[in-house]
This record gives structure tokens, sequence and C-alpha cells, in this order.
């Protein structure tokens, strides 16, 4: 039975490389790094030492969240698949399919937070198309595509992974998941855990950006003499982050389960929404592979930053297979296919707040 298109979410990699992969336009032999499930971004060799890094993503806005939340958490997302090249965002362009129910002054608000973080980010607004639409909807309400630009032989792709590499992880599991669920039903969290700890939680959707953690972890070097590859646990969580390097690398993997940061306020919201925080949505986890001899200054720097992030295993030979260990129990590391936020979500929104 050939695979079908997903009931919501990313599509899978069958369907990829079934469908996508086969048919991609006219090739160019510039083209270092093209299309691949995975693998975040796109590489193309402009000459002269020089690459350029894109990546493509939705713009999601969703206005319960306040436009101030709404415009950082759009932005962030866009550029933390840029970042997790080593090449520093500096250009953006936007597709703005507008609902007909934005006014002007909610677009004000939301545009300023946009031109802020963009700025901040050090990404120029270069182009794009904007206007109001019959069947446009939230939360994602067009499209962007970041661009980067920088020396060839500083980037990296999650392809490059090299047994021996050390795997680290910022911040732990289900970031994403646990900081839309505690915006999102803050009075659930509140009465179950208490407001002390539901105002906490809030504060995990911050936390929904590897923008800080890939421009440090970068400033160690790249490649032979530092950091070998990244990429940002966003559908189905750290598992097929884990997962989708290791296959993008074509090499192993063993993971200690127990040395993932699972942080309480995480714990907590993925408990009371009954979701496994290791295979759920995680953008602002970067998953990275580095060097051995430079991971400690690694986790030092990021920790300078105020970032946490743990060693959780290492690279091995494609023919020790993908495994993570619990408790000294060893189980296979498969991807989860399916992640649970999406359901627990629909569940919890169908109840109300």
């Amino acid at each position: 039975m050939k695979p079908q298109l997903p009931a919501i979410g990313k599509v899978s990699s069958e369907i990829f490389d079934e469908i996508i992969l086969p048919r991609l336009g006219r090739k160019h032999p510039e083209i270092l790094m093209g299309p691949r499930h995975g693998v975040d971004v796109g590489v193309v060799d402009l000459g002269n030492g020089q690459v350029m890094v894109t990546t493509t993503d939705p713009i999601f806005v969703v206005p319960p969240y306040g436009w101030e939340r709404s415009g950082w958490f759009a932005v962030h997302i866009l550029a933390s698949d840029a970042v997790t090249s080593g090449i520093r965002p500096r250009y953006i362009t936007m597709d703005l399919n507008l609902p007909l129910s934005m006014t002007r002054e909610a677009f004000d608000a939301l545009w300023s937070v946009i031109h802020r973080e963009c700025d901040k980010i050090g990404m120029a607004i270069l182009s794009g198309h904007t206007g109001r639409y019959e069947g446009c909807e939230y939360p994602m309400i067009g499209g962007a595509t970041v661009i980067g630009i920088g020396p060839k032989d500083r980037y990296v792709t999650p392809d490059m992974a090299r047994p021996g590499d050390v795997v680290i992880i910022t911040k732990g599991a289900a970031i994403e998941a646990a900081g839309l669920f505690a915006v999102t039903f803050p009075g659930r969290v509140a009465e179950r855990y208490g407001e002390k700890a539901a105002r906490e939680a809030e504060e995990i959707f911050w936390q929904m950006s590897v923008v800080e953690d890939a421009l440090t972890a970068v400033e160690v070097g790249v490649r032979e003499d530092g950091v070998t590859a990244m990429h940002d646990a966003t559908e189905c969580g750290v598992w097929g982050g884990l997962f989708e390097v290791a296959q993008a690398s074509g090499v192993g993997m063993t993971v200690d389960k127990d040395k993932i940061i699972v942080q309480d306020a995480v714990r907590n919201v993925c408990d009371l929404f009954g979701i496994d925080p290791y295979s759920s949505i995680s953008e602002g986890t970067l998953i990275l592979t580095c060097r051995p001899h430079k991971a400690p200054e690694a986790i030092l720097r990021l920790s300078d930053k105020g970032i946490p992030a743990s060693t959780v295993g290492e690279i091995v030979e494609s023919r020790q297979g993908m495994r993570f260990f619990e408790h000294g129990t060893a189980h296979d590391l498969v991807h989860p296919k399916v992640d649970p936020f999406w359901n627990a979500f629909g569940k919890a929104a169908s109840q109300g707040g």
C-alpha cells in the first residue's frame, strides 16, 4: 500500500521521497544542499568562498496570544531553522495573506513586533506581498523565506554529523508544546498546579527560539574543529529530531534518555494534557553534534548565555543502529511519525479554556 498524506502535520519521509524529491525543477550545479527530509536549509554556492543559505516556513500568527507574543513567535520560528546552518540570517521575504477579520490597528501592532524582532536578529525585510483575502484564516497567514550569506567553510547541515561526535541538546524536550499549551490554557494549568506554576509555564513561550542557541554554539568552531550539525526539534520533538540528524548523516546514535532535560514546568504541562514530552513539538530545542574536544566549551558558552544544555549521547557507526537507554535498558530509537501535540491541543481546545 502506498503511504498516504498525514491527517495533520508534516508529510512523512516516504511521501517526501516518493512525490517531492524526484521532482525538483531544474537542476543547477551550484546547489550544495537541496530539499531533504529532516534538513532545515538549502545551500547554494555563490562563488568567491561565499554561500547562500535559505529556509521557508509558514507565517504562524495566533491572535489570542496577543500581538507581542504572536509577532515574536512568527519571526523566531522562521529564523530558527535558518540559524541551524551556523550562518546568521540576513534577509527575509514575506507573503502575508491576511484574514478579512484583521484590522488596520491589529496589523500595525503585529507588524511593529515583526520589524523589531527582524532588526534584533539582523534581518532586513527584502521583499514581499501583503493582502486580505477570503478563505485565509489564522494561524497560518502566509509564508516566508529567510536568507543568510556567509563563508563557505562556516556552514553546517544535518548531514555532517560523524562517528565520535558528541550529541548535545539545549533547553530540553517539549518546549513548544508546553509553551503553547501554557499560554492558551493558563486557567487549567493554574487549577492543577497553582497560579505561580502557571506563570512559570507561560514563560516557557519565550524559549521557543534557537537563534541565540545556534549562533552561540558555532562560536567554538565548526566541522573538524567544533559543531558538525544542528537541527531544530520541531514536529515529533526530540525523538524526531535525533532520528532525522542520524538519518540525514547516515550514522548511528546512542542516547541516554535520562540526560535529556525536561524542565519542571514542561513536565507539569505535558502531564496535564497527556502528551509525551520526548515526541512532542519542540521549537526552541536545538539538537547539535560536536567534535568531542569542543563539546565542553560549547556547553559552557551556552550556559554563559543562560541557555541550559546537556550532553545526551554520541554518534556511532551506522551498523550500530539508533538506540536510547532508559535506566540502563536499551530501546530502538525510532521516528514517532505523528506528533501527539496536535490531537491533544485540538481536544483541549474543544473542551474550552
